[in-house]
């Protein structure tokens, strides 16, 4: 089932992007080719109208294809009128914001069921993601090796940390096992030692397996979006999804600025195991999941990178200031450029989610 909720995540991310374009291109009367859902070959396709519908081999995106998209694509006279890059640039940045867009309607959906059924939203203040500590628990590991409320820890073993979620998983794998660990209090950085207490403890599928604890705690600082009259769901639907907008926002730009980890950058394998366990959780988790993956897909499509929709509209602002579009060489080279940027922010997430999803379920196999 693993697999099959994954597939059903990623199309509705795809499914709903591409809508947006199609939509909008089918309203000021650009013709769409194609329309898929997925990369590479064909598995399966039929043509309605004059617009051809494919299944694709490789789920992990889709596209629109409209007439002209091509710098150089040759035009029927009797279509130049239908065709993308005719259009004024106001319906051109139309179609390509739709997409995006679209993906942020998703999740203003999932949000405004959630409100109508007195499910809250939840959005968590970024901080609450820090390896900063609330408690320290009595007689507990962490208070024998010194550690505070309020102490910060960087490093485990060398290797730096920034995030909640990583710094207990390294320590849940290393039960009994005294470890270096630097810890910033105020502006002090400290060296300390700590050895995770073994805990006994069942995974997912109820095997009693053994992990390292040391005994701290941290608050979920979060935002709580609830709504006490139907008539408050719109806007406060509306509301959650531009808080995540701005929690995401935050988030690309603490990446950047090094103030989290790029090794919490995630990809699609990482995507399929979140989608696994929140599936198994319930189905509320699982489309609160869906929703904020949308929202993130929403805001990074957006980014001002060539071959994404943001580079597009990147062009298209260039174009409206100069009063003419940038030469086909021009744009070629660029988007050369972002698709190169694309491979290597792709190579690096895989990495990532080999390190963090697959390798750990090897060893795990292997014990």
């Amino acid at each position: 089932m693993t697999f099959f909720w994954a597939i059903v995540l990623f199309g509705l991310l795809i499914f709903f992007h591409e809508l947006g374009h199609f939509i909008i291109a089918k309203i000021v009367g650009v013709k769409v080719l194609r329309f898929s859902l997925g990369f590479g070959p064909k598995i399966i396709g039929k043509r309605i109208g004059e617009t051809e519908y494919l299944i694709s081999a490789i789920p992990l995106g889709g596209y629109v294809k409209p007439l002209g998209e091509d710098p150089g694509e040759r035009l029927p006279e009797d279509e130049r009128h239908r065709a993308f890059n005719t259009q004024p640039l106001r319906n051109r940045a139309l179609i390509v914001m739709a997409g995006p867009f679209f993906n942020m309607f998703l999740a203003y959906i999932i949000f405004a069921v959630f409100l109508a059924i007195n499910v809250p939203v939840a959005i968590p203040k970024i901080d609450s993601i820090s390896t900063t500590i609330e408690n320290v628990m009595e007689d507990s590991p962490a208070m024998r090796a010194g550690l505070r409320p309020d102490d910060t820890i960087i490093a485990i073993e060398g290797t730096e940390v920034s995030d909640w979620g990583e710094m207990a998983e390294i320590f849940a794998q290393n039960p009994g096992k005294e470890l270096n660990i630097r810890v910033k209090r105020g502006e002090e950085i400290l060296t300390l030692k700590v050895t995770p207490e073994p805990t006994k403890v069942k995974d997912k599928d109820g095997k009693e397996i053994t992990i390292g604890r040391i005994g701290v705690s941290k608050k979920m600082d979060a935002r709580i979006i609830t709504s006490s009259r139907v008539l408050d769901i719109p806007i406060k639907a509306l509301e959650a999804v531009l808080a995540w907008c701005f929690l995401t926002l935050e988030v690309v730009i603490k990446l950047i600025m090094g103030g989290i980890s790029a090794k919490q950058i995630g990809g699609p394998i990482l995507i399929v195991d979140a989608a696994a366990k929140a599936a198994s959780v319930g189905l509320l988790p699982y489309f609160n999941l869906v929703a904020i993956i949308s929202v993130n897909l929403a805001i990074l499509n957006l980014m001002p990178v060539p071959v994404l929709d943001g580079g597009h509209l990147m062009f298209m602002g260039i174009e409206a200031i100069r009063r003419r579009p940038l030469s086909e060489r021009v744009l070629m080279i660029a988007n050369r450029i972002g698709m190169a940027i694309l491979l290597m922010l792709i190579t690096f997430v895989f990495y990532n989610d080999i390190v963090r999803v697959i390798i750990p379920w090897i060893q795990k196999i292997w014990r």
